[in-house]
Order: C-alpha cells, then structure tokens, then sequence
C-alpha cells in the first residue's frame, strides 16, 4: 500500500462526513456533596456519540451533527438523567452542567471509588496526571486502535521505550534486567531461563486494561529497578453482560504458503504440549559418570530408548491464525454484587527467515570471512491464554477479587545452517530441531477495605509458576574439505562429525527442565487528611511486601560416539544414520556418552522484604512534596552438585535503604512542573549467578554465570514538565540523569577459540537524556476531517557511558572465578549495552463516530544499540535501526459487528547486526567492501511484511473495550 494511497483514503473519509457538527461539553457533579463523577457517561440519545467524565468531572464530545438532540446522562447507582432539546449548532459548543441524585445512600462509595474507567485515553491520561512519581502510559483504548496484537507491540508507542527480539523492553536504553515489571501490582518473575528478562509477548493484547511506565521511583513501587516499572493491569470486570468471538488471519510475506522444512514433535504440539518419548526415560542413570561407566553395547541400549526423530520434513507453511473469546457477566447474588470476566486466546503462528551469519578474522584486513553460513530458520509457535477475573463487592467498604492469567506458550524451530568453515578448510551442513515449552500462571485473592471514609486498606495474596522445558534438543553437524573430489571425481559426500568427547557444536541431544514457584503477600494502608473530596487531599500511605522464589533447574546433554571405524555409516542422511541398527555399541556402529556436568543443574532461592511509608506535604495550592523510605532486604542463595557433593555456591544478605522525594509544583490549571529523586538497586539474577553454562546455537556462543557478582546501585534524577491543553491532550518534556555503582554488564572471555560471554560489575555508569511526548486533537476545527483526526508522537535523545575500571572480577573458560586485567583486552568505556541513543515514535490516528472507520498510521524507530559487548579479539557487535511502519483500519457495523486490517512492518526493513572493526563506536552503511572497515556484517535477515485480517462479533452490547 502506497502512502499516496493512504492519503486517498482519508480524503474519501472526509468527503462522507461532511455534514455541519458542533461541540456538547460540560460538568456531571454529586446533586449532594458536589464531587466530581469520575467516569460518568454521557450519550447522545441515537447515535454512538458519547464521552466519560474525566477526573475532575468534565466531558467533551465532538463531531455532533447540527440539530436538537437528547443528552443522556448515567452513572451506576444514580439515577439517570434525560436532558431534552439541547440545541447544537454548526461550529459552536453547547455546554452542559448538571448533577446527578443518587438511587440510594447505600452504594456512595462504590458509585465514585469503584466503577470509573481507567482503560480510555482520557482515564489514563487523568491518572498520570495524578500520580506523584512521573510515568506515562497507554490505555486498551489506544492499543485497540492500534491493532497491536499483545503487550511488547503495544508498549512501544510509549515514550522512551524500544522492543528486543519483538519481546524484551528497553526503557530510557536501558537492558531488560533493569526493569521491573508487575501485573496487577505483584512482582513477575523472569520468564527466560538465560537472562533476566520479562517476555512481553505472552501477554496478548485484548486482555489489557492498561500499562503504566514509571520512570522515577517512589517508596510504594519496587526498589530494583533502573530503566522503569511496568504496571501491567489486566481488565477486571464488566459494567454488563457480553459475549464477543475474534478472528484473526494472517499472512507473512516470506513465509505463508512457502516450502520450508520443519520436524515432527508427538504430542499436542499445536497446543505447546509434548508426548511422554521426548522425555528421558527414567530409567537412564541420574549421574553422567555412573552413564559413561557403562560399556559401549550398555549405552547404546539406553540409545535407542530415545526416539528417532531425526528426519526433517516439507511442509507448506499455513496461514497464521488466531482466535479470541471474551466473555464478561454481572449479577446480584442477595446484596453482593459480583462480576465475571473470562478471556481465552489462542494463536498459531508461524516465521521464516534466511539468516547470513559471518564470522571474522579480526586481523589487520577488514571483512576478512573466517566461517560464513546461510541459516534456514523455521519457527511455528502457538500460544493458549486465558484470563479469569471474579469481583464480589460484598459491601460499600469491602470488594474482593480474584485473579488468574494463564498462559502455555511454545516453539518448534528447526534451523538448517549451510557454509563453510574458511580456515579450516570445510564445508559445513549443521542441524538444530529445538521445541520450547513455556507456562507461566499467576493467581491472586485480593481485598480493598473502607475503614472509614478517611481510611482504606488492601491486601494482595498470590502465587506464580513459571516453567520451561526444552525436551530433546537435537543438534548435528555434517562437514567435509572444500574441494575435495572422490575417485569417481565427484565431491566428497559431507559426513557427521562426531567429537571424541560430546560437545554442543556437534551431535548430541539437549533436555532441560526449569520450574519456579513465587509467593507473594501484600499489604497498603492509606489515610487521608481533611476533606476527602479535595482535589489534592494529603495522604500517609504506608505497606509491606513478602515474596520468596523457589527456582529449580536441570539441564541433560548427551552426544554420541564413534565405536571403531564409523566411516560407513557417517555419510548417511540425518533421517537415517541414528536407526537402532546404527546405534548398537559395536564396532563400526554408534553409542552415546553423558556429556551433562555436575553444575549443569542448580537450585536457587530469593527472598525479598520490603516496607515503606511514604506522605504528601502541600505548600499551598501549588506546590506538592511527597516523601518517602523503602527498606528492602533480599537474601539470595544458590546451591549445586560439585563432585558428588551439594554445595552452598551463592548465600548473601543485602539490606538497601531507599529514600525517594518526588515534588510538583502547578504552574496553573492546565501546567505541572515535576522534580523526582529515588534510590534504586540492581540484582543479579539467579541464573546470571549460576556457573552453569548454556550453548546458543544460533549465535554460536556460550553464555556461563557468576556467582561473585554483587548488587548495582543507582542514583536517579528527573525533571518534567506538562502541559494538558483538554482532558485527552498533553504535551511533556523529560529530563533524567542516572548514575550507577558496580552496574552489571555483559562480557566477552578473552579466548582464542569461540564466544564466551559471562555477567560482571562495571566500575560505574552514566545514563542521562531528554524525551519529549505529545497528544494532539482537533475538537475544534472547522473541518469535520480534522475534528476526527488525533496525532501522538514521541522521542528520546540518550547518552550513556559505562566505566569498566582497570580490572573486572569473572569465571574464565575452565570456571574458576579471578581477576581480568583488561589492558589490551577490551575498551574500558563505552555505552551501556542495549542502549539506543536515540527513539521516535509517532501516530496518526483517525475516528470517525458517526460511520464507524478508524484508521491509522504508525512509525517506530530505535538507534543503533550494542547488541553483544566485544574485545579486541571480537569486535562489539551492534544491532542497526529499522524503520518501521504500521497500516491499520477497521470498521464497525451495527455495534456488533467489527472489521479489522492490519500491515504490520510495511518497509520490511532489513535486521542487521554489524562489528565494529575500527573500534570508532559507530557503524558505517551497508556495504561489504574490504575497504569498508567499520560496517561486517554479522547476522542480517528480513522478516516480512505481515498482513493480518480481523472479525469480531458481539453478541449481545459491548461495554468492555477489547
């Protein structure tokens, strides 16, 4: 789709809605005390205009066709208002004040505190407003429009925030482990096994009431954090009953309807779920030495235990699919209210891509190829989630909920890496068949109680699981010398390389086995001064915060070996070479040794206590200081097998005293001016503590932990200010400084042979930029086009510097933890890894109300970031800006039925990660010149352009944005 095309279409749209509108705004109070109604709802009676109260009890609502109407006006428990003959004009603004009586006294406190939207635009942008630390946000309203399909899509509209892998945040260029990030106001833990990192896909869109990004601390938020926190709130319950289906269909360029090869998993795989036989049978030994104890023929019988399901596989690749059903009920149960929302979603997907990945000599020849590949990489991946939410408002002061979010994710890729080995003189044909299970569930029971008016308490108990299993991970590496011709004169048949002892370059089978079970126990208080019905009353709050992960990991890694001379077989195709007749322990066949070490399987234990009190402090009717101290103590312990014997590997204390002041002072109505300092950590994460070492076969390195590493701390700065022209406007400017002591940073093992990365303390960092967002409408303009058309954008500017020190402490390639000397190793100051210097967004969103279209415009762009830390022997390898567009438009019909379009990454911008030869910090063009010495290319592809086709159907009213 041309971007002439695009402009067709809104000129279309504006040529249909010609007709003279006019502007109804006003005020909706309490008819006794005169507060504001928060969310009360006002329609024009026949037709789908309407608006919600913002905060302060204001509506706006544009675009309504000249004539007399009537307005209605309603709020749960009040009673509903007609508003007869109000007389709207072309180009004018009727206003409307009016109060509402309420039905009874019964429900006062439910009808303002309970019931307001928080998932509109206007909602989130009210409670930005309202918060002490600074933050930004998107409500399910915006990410509706947008079409985004789950959390790591949506949230990079927002300010200062950049997506990894299409799944990790970054937020202000800081890497994912220095986020933290919630739902529903519990801590989640770490949904990947080799990093610290939370995966934002496996949160699918519809669910989403909202995500808020706070960017400076306070003492009611988390201390471990340095990028932001990411509150992710899920919807919680219906103001009616509802019922609605979706469909999606979608069509990636470069894979739908392609040839690709993929492997056969048993099971329900299209479900995430695997059968028993990929599984190692219980009989196997547990310990690698009683295994390798065994003669030949004994291994090898336990060999063909294990299945053979080597063989690949064509297949067309179908379209992806993906469904959704959303269901929400309320009734009354006596004088309990209660409420039901359920989501469940599934999607199957799939993603193709040709990879070239290149390896360097590094010498004094710029682009001088050592190993060159081209991966042929398919992946299907399928995702099962459902959402269940009950809400019983017992009474006017008590509300229990309880909340569930299930997610059972998976992955089936096979890559097919075809090359050559240039130093050493061979050709390379190499394997993976790699399936990953993921389950992740989080369940909490919480209550929010009225002591009084002045009073509330609230209290969250909940309990997570987080899984992933890796069932037989096959791997195979075929080779034979470039060149070489046999007898007959035609090439060397390529033969699979089996190493005298396993190794994970070559063949060998991988399990690994993660489970990790968190529980949690929350509690607030929260006492208000004065006149509740203030707009700035002052507030104490104060709380605790219990949590203990309990993290188990096992990994098994087998490879076979050679019985004699194997020559015969070793030509043998992937399919055929590992049948039981080939497998049998004698000479001239194949058996199979444990490759698994004692440190391969670890249990780690984190215990985290935290309480805080934190009080507002007014200075007149402008200025606002709210003080705060968090205590945090967290205990970390870490435990593994070493010589047959169960040692304590990690066991420390640390207690982080974290005083935060966040202040506001109102310029006037419509203008903030915000100052915030925190103290926050950084805490290495169990796995980054683990000596285990972990072999990633797409990036050819391994990626080993340290147990010496200690706990990063940071100071933060922001300055802010706002401007909020009308409810749903704002225009802000950012400024922040961060400083860090022992940040933790990736880190390249000086070695001859291969990539090793391990985890170390830096000296100290620095992180510090400008962001500036703003949220544009027309209600006021004289064109109807324009009255409909909303711009949001959004940039950052960034710096960081990161200062090794003259040595850093880290295991080296045998694990034994020292000091590195890192004179002529690597450069001691540089960026931080991951950060971008500078992020653009921006959007062009058109509504129409009256016919029912949207459509919109996207564009995302990230600057170059560090994507893997190098040394002189390896170049820093950085990940290039893509630029990306996104097309969206849909249309409802007779408020049931909704179309949707999408054109996800229109440019289809090549991923490429570059080394930086000349050690400038920058990369040149795209170019691959012996005379271009800053711009090897290491890994480029292209994803394709993704078409995705939606339907909805409501049976019954929706009430729920989805």
């Amino acid at each position: 789709m041309k971007i002439n095309s695009l402009l067709v279409f809104f000129l279309f749209l504006s040529a249909t809605a010609l007709a003279q509108t006019g502007t109804i705004r006003g005020s909706i109070k309490d008819a006794k005390s005169k507060e504001a109604l928060i969310g009360a709802t006002v329609r024009v009676d026949g037709t789908q205009l309407g608006a919600s109260a913002d905060v302060e009890g204001n509506f706006t609502i544009a675009n309504v066709p000249a004539g007399t109407h009537k307005v209605l006006v309603s709020f749960v428990s009040y009673k509903t208002k007609e508003i007869p003959n109000v007389r709207v004009e072309s180009g004018n603004t009727t206003v409307i004040d009016t109060e509402l009586d309420e039905e009874g006294t019964a429900l006062q406190e439910v009808v303002v505190r309970g019931n307001r939207a928080t998932n509109t635009e206007v909602a989130v942008i009210t409670e930005i407003k309202q918060l002490k630390p600074i933050a930004v946000g998107i409500s399910a309203q915006q990410i509706q429009k947008s079409q985004d399909r789950d959390a790591a899509a949506a949230i990079r509209r927002v300010p200062g925030v950049s997506i990894v892998d299409n799944r990790f945040v970054l937020i202000r260029g800081l890497g994912s482990r220095y986020n933290n990030v919630l739902i529903n106001d519990v801590i989640t833990p770490s949904t990947e096994v080799e990093s610290r990192s939370f995966s934002f896909d496996i949160v699918p869109s519809n669910i989403l009431d909202r995500m808020i990004v706070f960017k400076s601390g306070s003492a009611d938020l988390p201390g471990d954090f340095a990028g932001g926190i990411i509150k992710i709130y899920t919807k919680r319950r219906p103001e009616q009953n509802f019922t609605d289906l979706g469909v999606t269909i979608g069509y990636r360029g470069n894979t739908t309807l392609q040839s690709v090869q993929t492997h056969n998993r048993s099971g329900l795989n299209f479900l995430g779920l695997w059968a028993p036989d990929q599984q190692i049978p219980n009989s196997f030994p547990e310990r690698a030495g009683t295994f390798n104890s065994l003669n030949s023929a004994q291994r090898a019988a336990y060999a063909r235990l294990l299945p053979n399901s080597w063989a690949l596989k064509d297949m067309t690749v179908a379209p992806d699919l993906r469904l959704a059903l959303n269901l929400g009920r309320r009734f009354d149960a006596g004088n309990v209210r209660i409420s039901n929302l359920t989501s469940i979603n599934y999607s199957l997907t799939n993603q193709f891509a040709n990879i070239d990945l290149k390896l360097y000599q590094n010498g004094a020849v710029a682009n001088d190829v050592a190993q060159q590949y081209v991966d042929d990489s398919y992946a299907r991946q399928t995702r099962l989630g459902v959402l269940h939410n009950w809400t019983f408002r017992l009474n006017p002061d008590f509300t229990l909920e309880w909340k569930t979010l299930y997610n059972q994710l998976s992955t089936t890729e096979t890559v097919i890496r075809n090359g050559r080995n240039i130093d050493q003189g061979q050709d390379i044909r190499a394997f993976s068949e790699r399936f990953e299970n993921r389950s992740i569930l989080n369940t909490q029971v919480s209550g929010e109680h009225s002591l009084s008016e002045l009073t509330k308490v609230n209290w969250i108990a909940s309990y997570g699981y987080s899984g992933r299993w890796e069932p037989d991970w096959k791997r195979a590496r075929y080779i034979r010398t470039t060149g070489a011709v046999g007898s007959d004169g035609q090439e060397e048949p390529f033969r699979l390389s089996i190493p005298n002892q396993p190794n994970p370059i070559d063949v060998g089978r991988f399990y690994s086995r993660l489970n990790e079970n968190v529980g949690s126990l929350i509690g607030n208080y929260e006492h208000t001064f004065g006149n509740p019905t203030d707009r700035e009353p002052n507030r104490v709050r104060a709380g605790v915060y219990a949590e203990q992960r309990v993290r188990n990991y096992s990994a098994r890694f087998y490879g076979y070996e050679r019985v004699g001379d194997v020559s015969s077989i070793t030509g043998q195709d992937l399919g055929s070479i590992f049948t039981p007749a080939n497998v049998d322990g004698q000479p001239g066949g194949l058996s199979l040794l444990d490759g698994t070490r004692d440190l391969d399987s670890y249990k780690g234990t984190n215990t985290y206590l935290a309480a805080y009190a934190t009080g507002d402090v007014y200075f007149g009717p402008r200025a606002n200081v709210t003080l705060g101290f968090r205590g945090e103590f967290n205990n970390q312990s870490l435990e593994s097998v070493v010589n047959n014997v169960n040692q304590q590997l990690v066991d420390r204390d640390v207690f982080s005293p974290l005083p935060s002041v966040n202040f506001t002072y109102k310029l006037n109505e419509k203008q903030n001016l915000r100052l915030a300092y925190s103290s926050t950590v950084n805490r290495p994460e169990l796995r980054e503590l683990s000596p285990f070492t972990y072999f990633d076969f797409n990036q050819l390195a391994n990626v080993r932990g340290n147990p010496s590493l200690l706990t990063a701390t940071i100071q933060n700065i922001d300055a802010k200010w706002e401007l909020y022209p009308t409810p749903n406007e704002l225009i802000s400017i950012t400024a922040f400084y961060k400083y860090f002591k022992n940040p933790i940073e990736t880190f390249l093992i000086p070695s001859s042979n291969g990539l090793d990365y391990t985890f170390i303390n830096a000296q100290s960092a620095q992180n510090y930029g400008v962001e500036v967002e703003f949220r544009k409408g027309f209600p006021n303009a004289s064109s109807v086009f324009l009255q409909n058309l909303q711009l949001v954008g959004n940039a950052s500017i960034i710096r960081s510097r990161v200062e090794l020190g003259q040595s850093v402490t880290g295991p080296d390639l045998s694990g034994l933890i020292g000091p590195y000397d890192l004179t002529n190793i690597t450069a001691t100051n540089r960026a931080l890894a991951n950060q971008s210097p500078y992020l653009i967004n921006a959007g062009l969103y058109y509504a129409d109300p009256n016919t029912g279209w949207q459509a919109n415009v996207l564009y995302n762009v990230a600057g170059p970031r560090i994507f893997a830390v190098g040394n002189q022997n390896n170049p820093t390898i950085y990940e290039m800006p893509r630029n990306v567009i996104d097309l969206n438009i849909s249309r409802t019909f007779a408020k049931q039925i909704e179309i949707r379009l999408g054109i996800q990454d229109l440019l289809n911008a090549k991923y490429r990660f570059a080394q930086d030869y000349n050690e400038d910090n920058k990369i040149g063009s795209d170019v691959t010149s012996q005379n271009a010495t800053a711009d090897q290319n290491y890994r480029t592809y292209r994803r394709g352009r993704y078409i995705t086709a939606t339907a909805v159907y409501t049976f019954g009213r929706r009430t729920v944005i989805p």
